[in-house]
């Protein structure tokens, strides 16, 4: 029987329920795939940790707050929201567009590292693409140095695909990706300062040339069979 007291004690529940749902964020950041020093000595622990902690964790709180709730953009994967940048209200669009490139970008970024032993090299479709259309690794390696390199100020430099697997590299200045450009990243090198300063400070093609070394070519292969099958 369902007494007075019983119905005001599963409304405050339900009510709690509703508030504890209302307050988790939308979007999280998500772990490593391995140790903050797992990718010495190319990338050292103290930028691994304060690049994930620090900065990838400062996009995804703004990138909350610049949605605010909303629980139509909320139920979006952030790669959603970029691909449809020209929709979102303008009072957002900038942030979204900083804030949850931020978010894809880095989220990406750390899913193509690997420890050196396991970096292993392209395979399948994804190498046979590569070796029809930009010449094989090394003058992939070659044409991502040379964006990477041209990049002013903070960017990205990219290789990407489209469905049909036409592959380009590419660069962005700041988070912007290309996502919102209708093409999909399969390999990011993230070009921010913050990326990299505290072990090879104003050497940028020094960092360029160490992440060679520790990029997950399998994850890179299987993502790019995935988008284009």
């Amino acid at each position: 029987m369902i007494t007075r007291r019983s119905l005001l004690e599963m409304t405050a529940l339900g009510a709690a329920a509703a508030m504890a749902a209302a307050a988790e964020p939308a979007y999280t950041l998500p772990k490593l795939p391995y140790a903050y020093d797992a990718l010495e000595p190319y990338i050292d622990a103290q930028t691994m940790q304060i690049h994930h902690d620090k900065h990838h964790q400062a996009y995804v709180d703004n990138l909350n707050k610049a949605i605010g709730g909303d629980p139509t953009l909320a139920k979006l994967s952030v790669e959603e929201l970029l691909q449809r940048l020209d929709s979102l209200p303008a009072a957002i669009r900038t942030q979204v567009k900083n804030q949850g490139g931020g978010h894809a970008n880095h989220s990406l970024f750390w899913q193509t590292l690997t420890p050196a032993s396991k970096s292993g090299k392209p395979e399948g479709r994804f190498a046979e693409a590569l070796a029809r259309t930009l010449g094989g690794q090394e003058k992939l390696e070659e044409a991502v140095r040379t964006a990477a390199l041209g990049v002013f100020g903070s960017g990205w430099a990219w290789l990407t695909t489209d469905r049909s697997g036409k592959l380009a590299v590419e660069a962005t200045a700041n988070q912007d990706t290309p996502l919102s450009a209708g093409r999909q990243p399969l390999l990011g090198i993230d070009v921010w300062e913050h990326a990299y300063y505290l072990k090879y400070q104003n050497r940028r093609p020094e960092y360029v040339a160490a992440l060679y070394h520790v990029i997950n070519w399998d994850f890179v292969s299987e993502r790019f069979a995935k988008l284009t099958a």
